[in-house]
């Protein structure tokens, strides 16, 4: 006999990308709100910062 695990299938399977304040559906992956957008903001700015450092180390070196 075999001992097999079948696996759960999520009941909605259209995730979305971003959910709006006024829409009540579940699946999503970021909310529009104001802490998601300082979020963005701060990790593209890093990636910014790290993309001219590594352009201004390779000019140094």
């Amino acid at each position: 006999m075999e001992n097999t695990m079948k696996d759960e299938k999520i009941r909605n399977e259209k995730t979305e990308f971003a959910k709006e304040a006024h829409d009540p559906k579940e699946e999503y992956i970021f909310q529009k709100n104001g802490i998601t957008k300082k979020g963005f903001f701060i990790i593209i700015a890093a990636l910014v910062i790290l993309g001219i450092a590594l352009v201004a180390s390779g000019v140094a070196f």
